[in-house]
């Protein structure tokens, strides 16, 4: 569980260290290429040790101990971030998860049940309930998904985690433009954070299986359609990159003029 939590927390940490030192260097108006060139190389260095680290903690022996029991008899099991959740008392406990059990809904009396057979109403064994705004549900799926591509291209070797993550990289680190938007740092910062979030929704889209298939069928002969995703990351982030520099050689020459 830890070692996932890591990794989940990997991909986050990516896309966060990538905003704020964007965000830094644009604020403190340091030499763009330098500030790219530092920004890529410390956060591949950094991913792919992390993505080492993890991987070889994958691979140490856990230690043996006694299992615990998840409950004894008289389980309650319920939401507590949401008072009004209906809540269910398993009188067995997790030995007889389907026998009788108490089923206390709000604004009515307890109810007994011999079993989910006979139980009259529509409940899961298990039934939690979560209230968790969807935007945020979005969001922890979709970093979910590309911590599970790092993962990936790491497990098939150096080259194809160089190739993936470096050009996502490269991607998030020409988008310092979205952070000079105004005048406003604060107001930078969040709008670096929806461009952010929504190169993480594309990352997910590219990589869903219907893509990949839509892919590998328009390139077949051309290049693997393992090599599509970084390849269009590794484009789009060169074409954002050229339009900074005509940008700032406009803005040049209009200094001098």
């Amino acid at each position: 569980m830890i070692i996932a939590a890591a990794h989940w927390a990997l991909s986050l940490a990516l896309y966060m260290s990538m905003l704020l030192a964007l965000s830094y260097a644009a604020r403190r108006k340091y030499f763009a290429p330098m500030a790219v060139g530092c920004v890529f190389v410390l956060a591949f260095t950094l991913s792919f040790a992390f993505s080492f680290a993890l991987y070889q903690w994958k691979n140490v022996p856990s230690a043996q101990g006694e299992i615990q029991k998840l409950g004894e008899d008289g389980l309650i099991l319920s939401n507590t971030l949401n008072r009004s959740e209906t809540a269910v008392i398993l009188l067995k406990g997790m030995s007889d998860p389907s026998g009788p059990r108490v089923t206390a809904i709000p604004d009515r009396p307890l109810t007994f049940h011999e079993s989910t057979a006979n139980a009259g109403i529509n409940l899961p064994p298990v039934p939690f309930g979560d209230d968790t705004p969807w935007f945020l549900k979005s969001l922890i799926i979709d970093i979910k998904l590309s911590e599970e591509q790092l993962q990936k291209h790491f497990e098939e070797g150096f080259l194809s985690f160089f190739i993936y993550s470096g050009a996502m990289i490269f991607l998030l680190s020409s988008l310092g433009f979205a952070i000079k938007f105004s005048v406003w740092p604060l107001a930078n910062l969040f709008i670096g954070m929806l461009v952010f979030r929504g190169i993480l929704a594309v990352e997910t889209f590219f990589n869903t299986a219907e893509m990949q298939e839509l892919f590998g069928a328009f390139l077949k002969g051309m290049m693997p359609a393992s090599l599509a995703v970084p390849s269009i990351f590794f484009g789009f982030g060169l074409l954002v990159h050229l339009f900074s520099v005509l940008i700032f050689i406009s803005r040049r020459r209009e200094d001098d003029d």
